[in-house]
């Protein structure tokens, strides 16, 4: 009996040895496999388990359509959309435990919409010929995919492809061995923050979320990090949020690729889940190493951090702009929103002195804030840093008054 099963997925027309050698590797090492065609025109050298004509139909469409439409896109985003919903559900009904796909680019395409599809923790990898390539816009990379280049393997099998299919089959077979799904006995509170040296607050807030029996996950707003934060938050996984960290909505507005998609800040509210929310690192834009910087920001003042990240500043105007868009996307939330606003600082570079002092600047913003954090939002003013305890405390007195009306359902 094999222990863990994987979903191997692939067009097993072109592919088959490929998909057939991954199978065998799986097998080879004690586990089980689940096969699922993608293919649109021919047909596998053997049926596999879930045949190209159960995708197409779970995409509320047939292969017969997916060919009459003569465009290969059209074609190969209905059995995308098939395969999400069969993994979704296959997965519900603990049939597999992870899944690996194989694919050029048309595959790849399709392998990022099925590994969003599926919860975090679920072990993902893809084996593609553009692993971590510019191609991939980040927020089509679900937080936890793993990938590997499918190196030498345009047509048929060799030694070169077999080292990365062998690897991939080997990788996501120990993954979901390993792997400790969550575990939900206690309640869990989701943060946001940046690198201790910027913002503070968790180390305040997370012992007293626990004493209080929460778990609590905070999340490196970074890009990858917000998009695992919003990923769980999609799925209803927080009985509270603590969303104190909000640079990759600056970085969206900038333009920058340091972000975690353009439903940052939406899908916590869409799910009605409450919300405690401050600006954290609103004034700061993060852009990567290599990102040429759009002209309107060239004329600022660089921060090197390192040679993945540098770092720029808002202006007043675009200050005021963060503050417009942060409201309008709370504003949408169907479950209660408080936002705080620590009125000396939202970072630790901002205070008197910092590199990012700029009181001005900081000024337009809190004028921003309290002219557009209105009803139905709750909103308080803090006369405090957001790295001081005064904070801390204010964001737990909320969070205590919403356990005690009800607001936070724990059960």
């Amino acid at each position: 009996m094999a222990d863990k099963t994987i979903l191997v997925v692939g067009t097993y027309d072109t592919k088959n040895d490929e998909l057939a050698y991954m199978v065998e590797r799986i097998r080879a090492q004690g586990g089980g496999a689940l096969t699922m065609d993608i293919s649109v025109l021919g047909d596998p050298e053997h049926p596999t388990d879930i045949s190209k004509h159960d995708v197409a139909e779970a995409a509320g469409s047939s292969i017969r359509a997916a060919i009459d439409s003569e465009d290969e896109n059209t074609a190969m985003q209905i059995m995308a959309k098939g395969a999400s919903v069969l993994a979704q559900r296959l997965f519900r009904e603990e049939r597999f435990d992870g899944i690996v796909i194989l694919g050029g680019t048309m595959g790849t395409d399709a392998a990022l919409d099925i590994c969003q599809a599926l919860p975090l923790g679920v072990p993902k990898y893809v084996v593609s010929t553009v692993s971590f390539s510019p191609l991939i816009e980040p927020q089509r990379l679900s937080a936890d995919i793993q990938m590997i280049l499918w190196a030498g393997g345009l047509y048929g099998l060799n030694s070169v492809c077999k080292a990365s299919l062998s690897q991939a089959a080997g990788a996501v077979l120990g993954a979901a061995r390993a792997v400790e799904p969550p575990n939900l006995s206690r309640p869990l509170v989701g943060m946001t923050s940046l690198g201790s040296s910027c913002l503070t607050y968790m180390k305040a807030l997370k012992p007293a979320l626990e004493e209080r029996g929460f778990e609590v996950a905070i999340f490196h707003a970074t890009g990858m990090g917000g998009m695992a934060y919003e990923s769980i938050a999609r799925e209803g996984g927080f009985v509270c949020v603590m969303d104190f960290a909000l640079s990759e909505l600056g970085n969206l507005l900038a333009g920058s690729v340091v972000n975690a998609g353009t439903d940052r800040m939406l899908n916590a509210g869409r799910a009605g889940i409450p919300q405690i929310v401050a600006p954290g690192c609103l004034d700061l834009i993060d852009f990567a190493g290599w990102q040429d910087i759009p002209d309107r920001f060239q004329d600022r003042p660089f921060h090197v951090h390192n040679r993945l990240v540098k770092c720029s500043g808002y202006n007043g105007d675009e200050r005021r702009e963060t503050a417009r868009e942060m409201a309008n996307r709370l504003k949408q939330s169907d479950a209660p929103v408080h936002v705080l606003l620590p009125n000396q600082g939202i970072e630790e570079w901002d205070r008197p002195g910092g590199a990012a002092h700029d009181p001005e600047a900081f000024a337009d913003f809190c004028d921003e804030m309290r002219t557009q954090m209105t009803d139905p939002l709750q909103f308080t003013e803090l006369d405090c840093h957001i790295n001081d305890q005064v904070f801390a405390d204010a964001a737990l007195q909320i969070f205590d008054g919403w356990i005690a009306d009800g607001t936070i359902r724990i059960a």
